[in-house]
This record gives structure tokens, C-alpha cells and sequence, in this order.
């Protein structure tokens, strides 16, 4: 990035700095933002006011700790320019989690919990992400606190961390993930599939919710979730002795995810170019129901879950011999080609996390509060979607250069003709 990019930045932060209405605010909102992009390796409060003569550490530290004003409207400001920058039908809305490690116990939210980032249980804080994101440029639009049942049943640490009231009740991660869709749909956001991993997948009522809300979706499961034949029926069976069945049940059993797809045809299947060359790996894509329905006793099985929606279930095999598998509510007449590209898409919400951890200090805030870290992390995310529009507007100038280039070859190549 060129070193004109402070200039650059306060005229770009111009709609959140009058979403602010406050003039104070709208010096210190600007001045946090450079600290989190500027030099430096630790992007805490501290460091980054002794970085600048433009604020003092205790007007930066009020501003985000403590100071009172509604984040609403600068969220806002961030959901519309991030609409501008990547929204549209081939956009994806991506859900996703990330860790902060912490050490003690006093920070809001933090708690011996699993980090998906390292792979294994550590004492972090987790946030749910929302990035909205268009081939390779994901801008963060969301990030909550979860909090787990040790902070939910502890009114005490609740209320010293200044957790708001309507947050304090337990939430599982897809609740959080289904109301911040609903907000990021509120505002207009344009998007044409949601993407998850089978940590979000796995829960029938997310993707019930999604489907109800009229979302197209694409999710990972465990290879043990239960599915049925698109075709199963439902019958009533004769009852040998006894009343008559009072219920219909499936004419099939459901079975794994995993044996539903032994005996399906995998090929192999690239779904983008990488740096290296197209990127593939082995796919298969049947139509099933997923069983998620009401549960019912089945015969001698007991209690079993009825066939809900008709999906595709889709399974990966990949180079390395890791086997995946997918649910998604897209269209039965999309190409396997496509089912895979939006699989695969979901990972450039990663690099999403990574940026603002490594470049933008995500993980660096001190403060224990509520606030202060939704406010934190919210400032993150505007800094990231200035980089973004940076990146944006360099890959623009480049390929102006690419087709002056081609367009010089060609007319010499035209001239040579003649």
C-alpha cells in the first residue's frame, strides 16, 4: 500500500464518521483505525496511542471502553459498503467461528473451549464470524461473542463484564449465526448462498432456518449423519396384532452420509484455477432427504428422525486420503462442478480471520468488557474492508496495464498484417 494511505483512508471513512454524529467521535473513530492498519507489531490500545501525537491514550481508551454510543449505525455503514465493494447474486455469506486464546478467566466470555483455529480445547474467547465474500476478497461483516453456559449461569460475571441484557440467555452458535443473517438481510446486503462448515451443519435447526428464511446453503456434516433415498416413501404398515398404525413411516431406512456414498460414482472435479494450476479433487453428488424430521417410533428402532428437505449430499476425497461431506439445498439440476466451487469457497473466510489477526491486531484487545471488545473487533473489521477496497482498486489498475498491454500487441500484431 502507498504511504498516501492516511489521506486516503479519512476520506473513505467518511460515512462512518458521520454515522458517529459526534465530533470527537469522529476523530477518535478514524485515529483507532490507522492504529490497527499503521506500523507496529502490537495493535492494543497502549502501543497505538504511543504511536501518535494526534490522541491520547486515555481519549482512545474512553472512546472504545467505555464511552456511550450505539454501534448500529457505523455496523450499518460497514454492511453497505461492503454490499458496494462484493454484493451480488455470486457473492456468498460465508459462517464461520475464530478464537482468541486469552489467559485468566476475567476477560468476557473466555473459557476452556474448543478453538477450531488450533484444532483442540484452549482457554479463548470465540467469536462468530460473518464475512460476505466475492471470488477471493472477503470483507468481515460481524463478529459476536459467544458466550458458554459457565459465563451464561454466572449473573455475577455478567453483569461486572457489562454483558447486555438480551445477550445474556445461552445461545448455541447457530442461534447467534441465524439472527446475524437475519440483520446482515435486513440491511439489504446482497448475497446468493450461505456457507458453513459441519460445525454449523451439523445442526438441523440452522439449516432448517436457512431454508425457511429462503436461502440457498452449503454445509458441512459428519460423515454420521443420517440420510435417506430421495425416493423414500412414506406407508402405513399392517399391524400383525393390535390397533391399526396411527402413523405413516419411511418405506426405507436412513443410513450415514458416508454408506450412502459407497456406491455412488466420484470423478474427479476442478472447481477454480489456484496459483499452482486448477485446484481438484475427487467429488460425488447424489440427491437424498435428510433426516431431520419430527422424531417417530420406527418398528423394533425406536425413536428415528422422518425424512425432511430434499438436498444434495455431496462427499470429497482429497488428495491427502481426508474424506468430507456436504449438504446443500442448491438446485437439483446444478452441475457437480458447481455443487464443488461452492463447497469450496468457504475458505477464503479463513484468510478473512487471518488478516485480522496477523496485520490488524483482532487477538490484541485487553480490555475485559462486552463493549469494548464487540467495539474493538468492529473497528477490525472497517480497517479490513479498507484494505480490501486498496486491493480492489490495485487488481483494477493491473489489469487496465494487462489489456493496454494485449491491446498494444494486438494492434501491432493488426498492423504487421497489413
Amino acid at each position: 500500500m502507498d504511504t498516501d494511505w492516511r489521506g486516503e483512508l479519512d476520506e473513505w471513512l467518511a460515512p462512518f464518521v458521520a454515522a458517529l454524529r459526534h465530533k470527537t467521535r469522529g476523530r477518535m473513530c478514524p485515529a483507532y483505525i490507522a492504529g490497527l492498519i499503521g506500523p507496529g507489531d502490537r495493535k492494543s490500545i497502549q502501543p497505538m496511542a504511543a504511536r501518535t501525537d494526534d490522541v491520547s491514550y486515555d481519549r482512545l481508551h474512553h472512546f472504545i471502553a467505555s464511552g456511550v454510543w450505539d454501534e448500529a449505525p457505523l455496523e450499518a455503514a460497514l454492511l453497505a459498503e461492503a454490499d458496494r465493494q462484493v454484493g451480488g447474486e455470486k457473492a456468498w455469506l460465508i459462517i464461520d467461528d475464530t478464537a482468541l486464546p486469552k489467559k485468566g478467566r476475567h476477560s468476557v466470555g473466555v473459557a476452556p473451549q474448543y478453538a477450531s483455529a488450533l484444532g483442540k480445547n484452549a482457554n479463548c474467547q470465540t467469536l462468530v464470524s460473518v464475512t460476505l465474500a466475492s471470488g477471493e476478497v472477503p470483507i468481515m461483516v460481524g463478529l459476536r461473542l459467544f458466550l458458554p453456559e459457565s459465563w451464561t449461569g454466572d449473573v455475577a460475571r455478567l453483569e461486572r463484564t457489562g454483558v447486555p441484557l438480551d445477550c445474556c440467555p445461552y445461545r448455541t452458535k447457530p442461534e447467534i449465526a441465524l439472527a446475524e443473517i437475519d440483520r446482515v438481510g435486513a440491511a439489504g446486503v446482497r448475497f446468493g448462498c450461505v456457507l458453513a462448515d459441519a460445525g454449523y451443519g451439523m445442526s438441523a435447526p440452522f439449516r432448517q432456518g436457512l431454508s425457511e428464511r429462503g436461502l440457498a446453503w452449503a454445509v458441512g456434516i459428519p460423515f454420521r449423519q443420517k440420510v435417506y433415498p430421495a425416493d423414500v416413501g412414506m406407508i402405513f404398515p399392517i399391524a400383525g396384532r393390535g390397533r391399526p398404525r396411527k402413523n405413516a413411516i419411511p418405506d426405507a431406512k436412513s443410513i450415514s452420509a458416508k454408506a450412502m456414498l459407497e456406491m455412488a460414482r466420484w470423478r474427479k472435479v476442478s472447481w477454480r484455477r489456484g496459483t499452482k494450476g486448477p485446484l481438484s479433487a475427487r467429488f460425488a453428488a447424489v440427491r437424498v432427504r435428510v433426516a431431520d424430521g419430527p422424531p417417530q417410533r420406527i418398528r423394533d428402532m425406536g425413536a428415528q428422525h422422518l425424512p425432511g428437505e430434499e438436498v444434495w449430499l455431496v462427499g470429497e476425497h482429497r488428495s491427502t486420503g481426508e474424506r468430507k461431506y456436504y449438504l446443500s439445498n442448491l438446485p437439483a439440476s446444478t452441475p457437480i462442478r458447481q455443487l464443488a466451487g461452492a463447497i469450496k469457497a468457504r475458505w477464503v473466510c479463513e484468510q478473512g480471520h487471518q488478516q485480522l489477526k496477523e496485520e490488524l491486531g483482532l487477538d490484541h484487545f485487553e480490555g475485559r468488557s462486552w463493549k469494548g471488545l464487540h467495539r474493538h473487533a468492529l473497528m477490525s473489521m472497517i480497517a479490513l474492508a479498507f484494505l480490501q477496497t486498496q486491493r480492489l482498486k490495485q487488481a483494477k489498475g493491473e489489469k487496465k496495464d494487462c489489456r493496454s498491454a494485449s491491446t498494444a500487441e494486438l494492434t501491432s500484431d493488426q498492423t504487421g498484417h497489413h
